[in-house]
């Protein structure tokens, strides 16, 4: 093709036109959906994206970068939308023709080449989060892809909304046929406001979203991991004489249960003669009893009677694990404990969801709570009610979504102490209600991240246990309660709050695995601290939402066996860290 040919002339033409004018207007108020975008909205969707890409909690990868950008730069243009509507509503000054052109040409020129340098220095950021995390700094950061998803999907939302503002126009102009046009107006909005929530919580989320998640947990609630199989111990569920049946375990039920240690590992890593543990699980889909007041109750009553069945009081301790969403206990908590009380030990938990615990949170957050406070005050009127020398040593422990139930299961801090022998609650989420009241009645000078109540008399919050649990270097009496906490955890950070307010864990000090370039934006960091949570398993302990072999000096802190040593602890963390988990 010669650049005299007219096609050649012709794309020629068309460059220097659209370099001219490189914009769009609707040639009539008739045309109620712009093809091109608002300058304005356009401006606060870069500025927003570019937000987007400054460090968070924890590393993540370049797709999660791309959604994140995606979503903030939609919230952006929605913003920069309002502010240009009412410029336009309370202003008659308009830019120029010229003036417009020139407005359009220096952003695309700015703001191409200052995107493309944000987010290649993003990448750099990234891997300085990723070296202080204990990560490889090695990383993969698609400039070109992080571009296409963050455009593609601001463009689906932008269309999605633009496609509301058609419907409701439509809907009022219909409307304004019967009726005068303030009615018209008013009317229109609010059915189209009714149709908008009802349509995005009846068939999107809760048919969609919660529908789908709920029959995929379903499917894998009725699984059996590879690997686990029935026990042979009867003082196991799901084991010989049990009262709850293998196949009614549950798929967490059956592994917490299948993996049970024996006496024989035991003794092979300690020297020491041992018991056979006991471990009672009562899954969603127990059989119920009769004469139960609710369901919860039936469970609890149920476990009560699973574990006079295995001689649980009669055992050295008792632990109490609430559950995640899905039902999961954590090993890594429950085997240490066995370790370290030679199997002379009985865990109990109950069950009350199968879905994963992102979706637990949103639709039934509240029976984590009553589920295991049931189980809390069954299990602790049957201590109460055997002779004092007799009581096995009462723990309660929990996990994620677990230790915001184990915490729902009483009053408050004081009450937990009071009734227990001690506690472990591992990452326990911001609206966790006793994580809160230690936050709040902190010392002055303790940062939020490490927060010292009490003088650390009977409460002690940790990262790096071997040093934390040491701090404050005060007189540590019992009962105990260890927080497990990283700073750098976003189930630990998360809140709605973070929308509109600078959360206290961005004051200095910064958490000892917090990037400095990390900073606060209204809607930004809310974004982000969600997307975090989704890679927040994908740095290793202590670090995100990990938490690895932590558990075995929290619990030779809290419920210690006469005769164990420091030296004890280094051995059963490593064997811990280097055995493969259930």
């Amino acid at each position: 093709m010669h650049r005299g040919t007219p096609v050649w002339t012709a794309a020629r033409d068309r460059i220097v036109h659209i370099s001219k004018k490189p914009y769009w207007d609707r040639p009539d108020s008739s045309h109620l959906v712009r093809r091109w975008p608002d300058l304005t909205a356009l401006c606060c969707a870069t500025v927003f994206f570019w937000l987007s890409l400054t460090p968070s909690l924890v590393p993540r990868p370049w797709l999660l970068q791309g959604v994140v950008g995606g979503i903030t730069a939609a919230i952006g243009y929605g913003l920069g939308s309002v502010m240009s509507t009412l410029w336009r509503a309370l202003s008659r000054r308009r830019p120029s023709e010229r003036a417009r052109a020139h407005l359009w040409q220096a952003y695309w020129v700015v703001g191409l080449v200052v995107t493309v340098w944000l987010i290649t220095r993003s990448a750099h950021a990234q891997i300085r989060l990723r070296e202080l995390q204990g990560l490889p700094p090695a990383l993969a950061w698609h400039v070109p892809m992080i571009m296409l998803i963050a455009v593609v999907l601001w463009g689906l939302l932008v269309l999605a909304a633009r496609g509301v503002r058609l419907g409701t126009r439509t809907l009022i102009r219909t409307l304004h046929r019967f009726v005068p046009r303030p009615a018209a107006i008013a009317v229109g909005a609010v059915l189209s406001a009714l149709i908008l929530l009802v349509g995005l919580r009846n068939v999107v989320f809760e048919r969609g979203v919660i529908g789908l998640a709920d029959r995929i947990a379903y499917a894998t609630n009725g699984g059996t991991r590879e690997g686990i199989h029935p026990p042979s111990s009867p003082l196991v569920s799901g084991g010989p004489g049990s009262l709850i049946p293998w196949d009614e375990l549950g798929f967490q039920g059956r592994v917490f249960t299948g993996s049970t240690l024996s006496k024989e590992r035991i003794t092979a890593f300690t020297g020491r003669p041992a018991k056979d543990p006991v471990r009672v699980y009562i899954s969603a889909s127990a059989p119920e009893l009769f004469g139960s007041d609710t369901p919860f109750a039936t469970k609890a009553d149920l476990a009560v009677r699973e574990l006079e069945r295995t001689g649980a009081f009669d055992r050295d301790v008792l632990a109490i694990a609430g559950t995640t969403g899905t039902g999961w206990v954590n090993a890594d908590v429950v085997e240490p404990l066995e370790y370290l009380h030679d199997g002379d030990t009985a865990t109990v938990a109950v069950q009350y969801s199968y879905l994963p615990s992102w979706v637990s949170f949103l639709v039934d957050k509240e029976r984590a709570g009553q589920a295991t406070r049931a189980l809390v005050e069954a299990v602790l009127a049957k201590v109460d009610a055997l002779p004092a020398a007799d009581r096995p040593k009462v723990v309660v422990t929990g996990e994620s979504l677990g230790g915001f139930a184990i915490e729902s299961s009483f009053a408050d801090l004081h009450d937990l102490l009071d009734r227990t022998d001690g506690a472990l609650l591992v990452g326990t989420p911001n609206f966790a209600p006793i994580s809160q009241e230690i936050r709040d009645h902190r010392e002055p000078g303790s940062p939020v991240w490490r927060p010292v109540y009490d003088a650390g008399r009977n409460v002690r919050v940790a990262q790096f246990v071997q040093q934390d649990l040491k701090q404050p270097p005060s007189a540590w009496g019992h009962p105990r309660a260890v927080y497990l906490k990283n700073a750098s955890d976003p189930v630990v950070w998360w809140s709605s709050d973070l929308i509109l307010h600078r959360p206290q864990w961005l004051r200095d000090p910064l958490g000892p695995d917090i990037t400095p370039a990390i900073r606060w934006f209204p809607l930004v960091t809310f974004w982000q601290t969600t997307i975090d949570m989704a890679v927040s398993y994908g740095v290793d302990a202590p670090h995100g939402h990990r938490y690895g072999a932590a558990p075995v000096d929290a619990w030779a802190a809290i419920v210690p066996r006469e005769g164990w040593t420091p030296a004890d602890t280094d051995r059963l963390r490593t064997h811990i860290e280097q055995r493969p988990s259930p």
